[in-house]
């Protein structure tokens, strides 16, 4: 080869490179419509699920708060007098 030769670089077919770039682009959008669609239907049914409740969940999640305040106030009465007040009470 002589200095005078050039050698040729990467050849793209920028029509490829181009049909390549929009098809892309199109699953992506295609790809969000699609998760727009799963979350909305998500969303309803859950909305759908939380009006058939008896119970709302903010009230369901005070009750069972309630509940685990009474049960840990329990626990530490229970661990500070333990042994002492069962056996007096049994005597």
């Amino acid at each position: 080869m002589s200095d005078a030769e050039v050698q040729p670089g990467v050849q793209v077919n920028r029509s490829l490179l181009v049909g390549g770039g929009l098809l892309v682009g199109l699953g992506a959008l295609l790809g969000f419509t699609g998760a727009a669609l799963v979350g909305s239907a998500l969303l309803s049914a859950t909305r759908e699920w939380v009006n058939r409740l008896e119970e709302p969940p903010s009230q369901m999640a005070r009750r069972k708060l309630r509940q685990a305040r009474t049960a840990v106030s329990a626990g530490a009465d229970a661990w500070r007098n333990g042994p002492e007040a069962r056996s007096s009470s049994s005597g």
